[in-house]
């Protein structure tokens, strides 16, 4: 049934904000108001993502949707294709697969006009004189979406064209894609449309993930892609993802052209993109590829090219298509932005250590290969001397290789440069330098701090507590149950866990029963997964080595520290000044009083002193953590690389095929397993 925009719906031109109480109101009342609610949401939501003429404020839309879940929630109400069913369901285990309504194919692409000239060629050799449709090669996730009697009835992705996964759960969370078409809509309607995540709203996306302490997307592409593919619908909801419509795949209606078809899209309150343009020749499609590739700084989203089509869908027919793709389009692609980009924000974020980084958030950049969204400023000090400036354009280097970094502004676009904050960004505490670093005085009462503490406690260079990522620690201490340091993780209840979205039975006996098993961790395993600076598991395994109990090790005098292997000065310092905190010995104290204690180390002597192992491929008798430290417990060093330093590769099945080609360019030895355990035995170990 198409929406009505009729002059007696209260909630469509000058709707209120207030309501009376819902159990002032009889039941028949609240199904007509949530009737004209419905109604009224879907309208403002064509308004906004298909006219782009919004007619009511953010607030005064909020407040009509939180009063239609209201009514929904409290008379039993909701419809399946309600738009409150955008706030999403229950995760799923997996994605069904299903067959499309018609081939989803690729389209031949290249960014050579010679190639375009020749696409024309072809064309014209075959059927004719023609005219083109043109339109912007969006980069973003294809997806395929179909409505029976107006209804949104199913979605997919492209997956290998003739079968996707099935996505609509997802794809009902979208407020861009309309769950009921409006106006006179066909009775069956299949549309391909792309999925994309709005560049103003990736870098912001962007920065609330810096900010967490968690890792960015790298483009507006791969965010739309993996938040697709999220199992639970309510994550998807949460993330802002829009769509436009560009092809037509079956109706019941038929259209002779492509461009008949953009112009009756919008109709149904299906988006599309007010880009597209029809031509008469390849030479004005060119004209029109060059144009697009000007603007697009400008646009609101990320596009890689311009698409070229025939526009009459006869010839189309005639004109076929291969196995993979079809013969009558072509994408013109831009070539890959390289080095130079915008600086669109700057998000700060917070280290366990309380340290802030700066990072700039980009436009996507080709650098060395690898696209780039992200760069480090590295420092306040290193902002001024620079004088970077959101707007600015900026030349991206990576260090090694790998690390991306701002080397220089190239053109400042802004006055002054970006200032650095007085203040946390997430817990509001004062910042303190010290020379050209900042750090947030907040310690454990800052929630990022508290974060990555508890998380780097649980990762695998800390106690390895399998169930304890970035999303499980988030909740937990955005619920409070971890509110002042890791101590607190020891005093969560089996209930406290089944309160939290997506834990069930299994999963929080599986963790409870995890912790339980940290209680008595190896001595090296804990001292690094305190996260004291300066001290990762090797030198955890030094210091352990050394002084053999918790309690010796935090007496220790910098003299005492300066006496092991691989500690310096600076660490020794590092180490003491840990230990000396008040916050930090009352953390230990937690801990112990909750029944953690790590147990003493034995060592295991030195039979492999000088003998350095790189492992690789997987072993039955030991984790290759476990082997590590068997080996280290006795001497040896394990590294993860070979180099001409490493004396033995230990190769179990599936061995990575780097390693051992670089152990036989360096003639490496290379010991099975039986011969990795009959040398252990040689030497005593």
């Amino acid at each position: 049934m198409p929406t009505t925009e009729t002059d007696d719906n209260p909630y469509l031109a000058d709707p209120p904000t207030e309501f009376e109480a819902v159990d002032a109101i009889s039941e028949s009342t609240a199904r007509e108001q949530a009737e004209r609610l419905r109604e009224a949401v879907r309208y403002h939501d064509r308004q906004y993502y298909v006219e782009h003429d919004p007619v009511i404020a953010d607030r005064t839309y909020d407040a009509l949707f939180a009063r239609l879940e209201e009514l929904e929630d409290a008379f039993d109400l909701p419809t399946e294709d309600s738009p409150t069913r955008r706030v999403g369901g229950e995760p799923v285990d997996e994605f069904d697969t299903v067959e499309h309504v018609a081939p989803m194919l690729s389209i031949d692409q290249s960014g050579e006009a010679a190639d375009v000239r020749e696409f024309d060629r072809r064309v014209r050799d075959e059927v004719g004189d023609v005219t083109y449709v043109c339109e912007p090669k969006f980069d973003g996730v294809s997806v395929e979406v179909v409505y029976e009697e107006g209804r949104l009835v199913r979605a997919a992705t492209r997956g290998d064209g003739r079968e996707g996964d099935d996505v609509t759960r997802n794809v009902r969370t979208i407020r861009a894609i309309p769950q009921r078409l409006a106006g006179d809509h066909p009775d069956f309607l299949a549309v391909r449309g792309e999925v994309y995540m709005p560049r103003d709203a990736f870098q912001a996306h962007n920065r609330e993930r810096v900010e967490r302490g968690e890792e960015p997307f790298a483009n507006p592409r791969n965010a739309t892609a993996g938040t697709l593919r999220q199992q639970d619908p309510s994550v998807v909801a949460e993330r802002p993802l829009a769509c436009y419509f560009f092809e037509v795949l079956d109706s019941s209606d038929g259209w002779e052209t492509r461009w008949a078809e953009h112009e009756a899209l919008p109709e149904f309150g299906l988006p599309v993109a007010d880009l597209v343009e029809r031509v008469e020749s390849i030479d004005a499609a060119i004209d029109y590829r060059d144009r697009l590739h000007d603007e697009r700084d400008e646009l609101d989203y990320e596009i890689d090219g311009a698409v070229i089509k025939v526009d009459d869908r006869g010839t189309r027919d005639e004109l076929g298509a291969t196995s993979r793709h079809y013969r009558w389009a072509f994408a013109y692609k831009f070539p890959a932005r390289a080095e130079r980009t915008t600086v669109r924000d700057v998000a700060v974020q917070v280290g366990r250590t309380g340290r802030l980084t700066p990072v700039a958030l980009l436009d996507p950049v080709d650098v060395g290969g690898v696209t780039v969204s992200r760069a480090s400023l590295h420092n306040p000090d290193e902002i001024a001397e620079m004088g970077v400036a959101v707007g600015d354009e900026v030349r991206v280097e990576r260090a090694g290789d790998v690390i991306p970094y701002v080397a220089e502004v190239t053109e400042h676009r802004s006055e002054g440069h970006y200032e650095f904050p007085d203040t946390c960004p997430v817990c509001d505490s004062a910042v303190e330098r010290d020379g050209p670093m900042a750090f947030c005085t907040g310690g454990m009462a800052c929630p990022a701090q508290l974060r990555r503490a508890v998380e780097y406690y649980a990762s695998d260079d800390g106690l390895d507590i399998e169930g304890l990522g970035e999303r499980s620690v988030r909740q937990f201490v955005e619920a409070g149950l971890v509110a002042d340091s890791v101590a607190d993780l020891y005093a969560i209840e089996r209930e406290d866990l089944l309160d939290l979205e997506g834990w069930g039975e299994r999963s929080a006996e599986n963790l409870l029963a995890e912790l339980d098993a940290s209680k008595e961790p190896e001595l090296p395993d804990f001292l690094s997964a305190l996260g004291v600076p300066g001290v990762g598991p090797a030198t955890a395994r030094e210091i352990a080595r050394e002084f053999g109990t918790l309690d010796a090790v935090v007496d220790a005098t910098e003299a005492d520290l300066q006496e092991v292997s691989d500690v310096g000065p600076t660490v020794a310092a590092q180490v003491r000044d840990f230990f000396d905190s008040e916050a930090n010995r009352r953390a230990l104290a937690d801990l112990r009083e909750r029944g953690v204690e790590p147990q003493p180390y034995e060592g295991g002597g030195d039979e492999l002193a000088g003998v350095t192992f790189v492992f690789t491929g997987s072993l039955d008798g030991y984790t290759r953590s476990e082997a590590q430290e068997l080996v280290e417990r006795h001497g040896a060093n394990a590294t993860s690389s070979v180099s001409g330093n490493t004396d033995y590769l230990v190769a179990g099945e599936n061995p990575g095929a780097s390693k051992t080609n670089d152990a036989e360019r360096e003639d490496v030895p290379v010991l099975d397993e039986a011969e990795f355990e009959g040398l252990l035995d040689e030497r005593g170990v």
